[in-house]
């Protein structure tokens, strides 16, 4: 866990770049091995991504980083993006040398219930080899009214807890106070997704809001990746992340 996760602070900076195999070699994800050492650079704690990236593009640079190896995925052209299935294993994760293992599953979607026998069996395979788990928990589908609602998320986050995920990743709530029903509810760290590539004061304050409602560090993507300095960004998130800075003082890193 100390390879994803600062051993001083308990938290985490988390750069995900497996949207490769969803949404094929978008900006920022052109050369991984660049992106890769900037996010090093800035202090992330670990990245994401598929056999793609270990094979291409994970510490090519001079300051190493955890390498976290996605094994399920969809394509945004499937018949249904919301299934996703596996595509790797946990021990061909350990033969790459992964530091840690994450699934995806979509709570509420057509698919739910393949999507959790396969996380169930991934933990275990998991709790065999000590290998952390990160399980990526998102309410989407037909019920869901909206995949931000607390009373969906909350629920997300619980269940990747209770079949056997060390981390989760799942979506801002919108405050500190509605976040921190989802962080207390669930045993395990939480970490909040970035989302959509917005504004950067946007996603600092989604971040130090995370953060005043028990989040255990950042998962964010598009935002690190596709900015314009990838380094600085991550740098600016760490402050808050690791050192509880405001965003204003993260904003000043960014200048």
């Amino acid at each position: 866990m100390e390879r994803i996760m600062n051993r001083n602070t308990k938290k985490t900076v988390i750069v995900p770049m497996d949207h490769g195999v969803t949404n094929g070699p978008i900006s920022g994800l052109i050369d991984m091995g660049q992106t890769v050492n900037l996010v090093a650079d800035g202090g992330a704690n670990a990245v994401i991504g598929h056999v793609g990236l270990a094979l291409y593009g994970h510490r090519q640079g001079g300051r190493d980083i955890g390498l976290i190896l996605h094994l399920s995925a969809s394509t945004s052209l499937g018949p249904d993006p919301n299934e996703k299935v596996l595509v790797n294993s946990v021990q061909n994760a350990l033969k790459m040398g992964a530091d840690a293992v994450s699934m995806h599953v979509n709570i509420g979607a057509e698919s739910e219930a393949k999507m959790l026998a396969d996380l169930g069996a991934v933990a275990v395979e998991c709790m065999e080899w000590g290998m952390p788990l990160l399980a990526m928990m998102y309410p989407r589908g037909k019920r869901i009214k909206d995949d931000h609602d607390v009373e969906y998320v909350k629920l997300a986050a619980r269940v990747a807890a209770e079949l056997g995920a060390d981390i989760v990743k799942t979506v801002y709530t919108g405050d500190p106070d509605s976040f921190r029903e989802v962080t207390r509810g669930c045993p395990v760290p939480v970490v909040v997704a970035g989302g959509s590539k917005t504004d950067d004061r946007i996603t600092l304050e989604l971040i130090e809001g995370a953060m005043e409602g028990g989040a255990a560090g950042i998962s964010i993507g598009r935002n690190a990746f596709q900015h314009t300095a990838p380094d600085r960004f991550v740098r600016a998130a760490a402050c808050i992340v690791h050192h509880k800075k405001s965003v204003d003082e993260a904003l000043e890193i960014l200048k």
